[in-house]
């Protein structure tokens, strides 16, 4: 009998219909969890597109940027322990500082991150990364 633990499937973590700063908060809240876990992991990120004309403020119940900072850094160690990759799925018209933090890899996630606009892509990317 095999006394390995069976590899879990890669996670996908769909935000890609809500408000940005929403988005990014329920990507944290599950890569939080995933790694309380304490099992190897890796996800697709499925990101918002831009919003089109102004940015709708945030609203009351989404934490503020440096909360979303403070989460990240929280969870980067079990990140650089459990996750395996961490692959986004975006729109090519993200402004820049979005690109930057998803091309950011593991300097700021602590694990191997890629950035595609397909899919089917992402998935193949996490499923090879989840069997290593």
């Amino acid at each position: 009998m095999d006394v390995r633990r069976a590899v879990q499937e890669p996670r996908e973590i769909d935000a890609s219909g809500l408000p940005m700063e929403h988005a990014q908060a329920v990507i944290l809240d599950e890569l939080r969890a995933l790694t309380e876990c304490k099992e190897p992991f890796a996800a697709i990120l499925l990101m918002p597109a831009p919003p089109e004309g102004r940015t709708p403020p945030p609203s009351d119940d989404v934490p503020s940027a440096a909360d979303r900072i403070r989460t990240l850094k929280s969870i980067r160690p079990g990140l650089t322990e459990f996750c395996r990759g961490l692959a986004f799925v975006a729109p090519a018209d993200i402004p820049a500082e979005r690109a930057e933090a998803i091309h950011s890899g593991e300097q700021l996630w602590g694990c191997p991150t890629t950035a595609t606009q397909d899919v089917t892509a992402a998935r193949a990317w996490a499923e090879e990364r989840n069997g290593e």
